[in-house]
């Protein structure tokens, strides 16, 4: 498995929330839906962490960074885990829409280890052979398309390059996981995952 290198370099691109890809390391992605966060929460969302980014000025220690998982990372979650907005991938034919779309390059641009399809989010792990991003607009460009519901995906994406085994663990346990915890019915999700991952 290929995992983060500190000293390796970092292609970062995105202008507002940065990514980072180095070569074909193991990368945790999660984009949802438009509408799965309104617009008033994700409002308080912004201005809470822009005083808490003022108060701790990266590089962050091991401690501060946790911190900033439990006050905003975790709270992203917990709020996409309420089932907000449509849902649209709650609906089978659907996910099997956006499933198709996340396997068609599989081990040609991306080599998939697991993913999960919620009703109104999406978090993959992967290890691209290609630009990120442009996997990523390929995913939700051509799913949006195909669904034909118009502009359905929010504009940007959240991504987490693996640092290690462990680490690597505890995203395919989160993955697995995400649906008992949202406490989804049984087709009500869709879970992939590589054999042997």
């Amino acid at each position: 498995m290929n995992y983060l290198n500190p000293e390796a370099d970092i292609q970062k691109s995105g202008s507002e929330l940065p990514h980072w890809q180095q070569g074909g390391a193991l990368q945790l992605v999660t984009f949802r839906l438009g509408d799965a966060l309104p617009l008033s929460l994700m409002r308080e969302w912004q201005e809470e962490r822009i005083r808490w980014m003022a108060a701790h000025p990266q590089p962050w220690s091991v401690e501060v960074g946790a911190e900033y998982h439990r006050n905003f990372s975790a709270k992203i979650e917990r709020w996409l885990d309420q089932g907000m907005g449509s849902c649209l991938f709650a609906d089978p034919d659907a996910r099997q829409v956006l499933a198709d779309c996340l396997m068609r390059f599989e081990g040609e641009r991306v080599f998939h280890q697991a993913w999960v399809v919620m009703p109104n989010h999406v978090h993959v792990l992967f290890s691209p052979k290609v630009p990120m991003e442009k996997l990523v607009q390929a995913w939700k460009g051509h799913s949006a398309r195909l669904l034909g519901k118009g502009p359905i995906w929010q504009r940007d994406y959240h991504d987490t390059m693996i640092r290690d085994e462990d680490h690597h663990a505890n995203v395919l346990r989160y993955i697995r996981r995400n649906p008992l915890k949202a406490k989804l019915a049984e087709g009500k999700f869709t879970l992939w995952e590589r054999s042997g991952g």
